[in-house]
């Protein structure tokens, strides 16, 4: 699929292009994304973040987690949502015509607990024949935007209704992770009305994670990408968010796998473009911006 290229360096022949979602589909999606690195081989790291659907248009590799449990990359890949940084590692050249899903777009997509697939990954094929159809389909268009409306028609088929109740959580707890710096799990508490194990099952059930990993998540992530795009320096940036500078670093390490000195000057290609989205123009989800 064509991919216009920033400069003819190496790192210039990877390159990632977000699609803003429709507005009906605002609530499920973050975006849809377009990456192509057109190198024999990649090997990066990505940061944790939402649950993706992955269409593999080519390349074949694995990703290693946290843990250490290495998994193979399926040619439509439903990766769960990570809770820390995760490494890819792909005979390329390598692209990925990928979906951001949101905590509703992912039950609505899937109707599984989010927790059961949290920084794990599994064949998308298994949801329905019509996943393998349509990576057959996107393989052979060589214009990403029809490949991107066929995606989005796609999804508004898949896509199950989520109930209201559900709908009212999730947007309780976006802002909740994107209104402070540190969220406090009293904060979602209250303004759910629900009660501390009911709130803890559905953040399990919707993003994957009991609420303090959550908060402890967006923190991290939301520094991390002000870092990424600010001038000042990261002591500056991080603010009375975190214990003390070690605590910071421990946390930036396990959730996006680098240290502030790396963010602000040696990072990776792959995570830089990713921490860098919060600069995005357009439509895009609140959400997926802040992190």
């Amino acid at each position: 699929m064509f991919h216009d290229y920033p400069t003819p360096t190496p790192e210039g022949m990877v390159a990632l292009r977000y699609y803003e979602p429709p507005s009906d589909l605002i609530e499920l999606v973050g975006s849809i994304y377009l990456f192509t690195a057109n190198m024999p081989y990649v090997s990066d790291g990505t940061r944790a973040d939402f649950a993706q659907l992955r269409f593999m248009l080519s390349g074949v590799g694995h990703y290693t987690f946290h843990d250490g449990r290495q998994m193979d990359t399926p040619g439509v890949c439903m990766l769960g949502p990570t809770m820390s940084s995760i490494h890819f590692d792909v005979d390329g050249p390598l692209q990925t015509l990928g979906v951001a899903l949101l905590p509703l777009g992912w039950y609505a997509l899937t109707q599984l607990d989010a927790c059961d697939h949290a920084d794990s990954l599994f064949d998308g094929t298994t949801l329905g024949s019509d996943y393998h159809e349509t990576l057959a389909v996107l393989r052979g268009i060589d214009n990403p935007a029809v490949a991107v409306e066929l995606l989005w028609e796609f999804l508004r088929r898949k896509f199950q209704p989520v109930s209201k109740a559900t709908r009212e959580f999730v947007f309780a707890a976006d802002e909740w992770l994107s209104g402070e710096s540190s969220p406090r799990v009293e904060a979602l508490i209250d303004a759910t009305g629900l009660s501390a194990r009911q709130v803890a099952r559905l953040t399990n059930r919707l993003y994957g994670a009991p609420p303090k990993l959550l908060a402890r998540k967006y923190r991290a992530l939301r520094v991390a990408s002000l870092i990424a795009s600010s001038d000042e320096d990261w002591r500056d940036v991080i603010g009375d968010a975190f214990y003390d500078q070690s605590h910071f670093i421990r946390e930036l390490k396990h959730f996006v796998g680098a240290t502030p000195h790396q963010i602000k000057n040696k990072l990776s290609i792959v995570p830089r473009l990713t921490l860098l989205r919060r600069q995005l123009g357009g439509r895009f989800p609140h959400i997926s911006r802040i992190s």
